[in-house]
This record gives C-alpha cells, sequence and structure tokens, in this order.
C-alpha cells in the first residue's frame, strides 16, 4: 500500500462528474504530482470531501459526520482508508475501524470513506498494483480555478438533474 494525498477534486469536462485525484504523499516534495489516480465520484460525495478540505462546519451533521460520531460512540477510530482494487473499472475501498482490543475492515465506496478520512484526520492508502494500473499523468493544475469552478458548478446545479 502507498500512502496518498488529495491532489485535487475537478469535473470531468465531458460528463461534468466529480473527479478526485489521489496522488503518492512523497511525490515530488510539494510540487505538482506527475501520476495521480483518478476515481469518478458523486456529486454529493464531493461536496461533502471539498466542504471537509475547507473546514466548513454545517450547522447540523451531515451523513459523513454522523458516520464518524457513531463510530467514535462505538469506541473505535477510523485509522486508515485503503483503495484496495478496481474491477470494471470500479473502485473498491475498506475503512479500517481500530478498537479497543482489535482492527477491522469494513467494505466501503472510496468516496465515502474518504470524506469520512478527511473529517477523522486519518491517511488514505491506496494498493501499489491499483495505482500503477489506473492512475494517469497530469500536468500542472491551477487548484483554486478548479476549486472555484467544482463551487460554481454545486451552487447552479439543479436536483432534478440527477433523477433518472
Amino acid at each position: 500500500m502507498m500512502q496518498v494525498r488529495i491532489a485535487g477534486l475537478s469535473l470531468d469536462a465531458t460528463t461534468h462528474q466529480p473527479v478526485l485525484l489521489l496522488a503518492p504523499i512523497d511525490d515530488d516534495g510539494g510540487m505538482p504530482p506527475h501520476r495521480a489516480l483518478p476515481i469518478w465520484i458523486g456529486h454529493a460525495e464531493a461536496s461533502a470531501i471539498l466542504l471537509a478540505l475547507q473546514g466548513v462546519e454545517p450547522p447540523r451533521p451531515m451523513t459523513h459526520d454522523l458516520l464518524k460520531a457513531a463510530i467514535e460512540a462505538a469506541g473505535h477510530v477510523v485509522s486508515r482508508v485503503e483503495v484496495t482494487r478496481v474491477e470494471e473499472g470500479t473502485f473498491f475501498a475498506a475503512l479500517v475501524l481500530r478498537g479497543e482490543e482489535r482492527e477491522i475492515a469494513i467494505d466501503a465506496r472510496p468516496s465515502d470513506s474518504i470524506a469520512l478520512a478527511v473529517r477523522c484526520g486519518c491517511p488514505v492508502y491506496v494498493n501499489e498494483t491499483v495505482f500503477g494500473d489506473s492512475a494517469v499523468e497530469i500536468t500542472e493544475v491551477d487548484e483554486d480555478a478548479e476549486v472555484e469552478r467544482f463551487r460554481d458548478f454545486l451552487d447552479h446545479v439543479d436536483p432534478a438533474d440527477f433523477q433518472s
């Protein structure tokens, strides 16, 4: 497993679906990453990740805040998130919880897991084979412009757009 960081959160120019970019922690010591793992995620999860990254405290707990509180109330902590595999383009992850007597892994979507990881301050890891097979070369991105573009999209999206 390799430890990663959120290198970016953007919108796919074609589908307008949010894309989370994960890059290795030790990638060039602060320089823009050369390779990143893109994971297409839902709008709600992208919003939850963005709000947590910006330190925004909602007036009422969001789903990921509730999950964090429930895990802690049960006497556990989220020790790490692991993106474990990809099957037919779908990524799989595990929430690794540590309790007083044992550690358990719970199957979860990467987007929910990372939204929780940001809130808990725990590390995120990706299976090295998954990263090697699925990462893409990236160029320098103006992160502030991308965040602003995504925020503008969230401000103007119509919930009816997501109904099938």
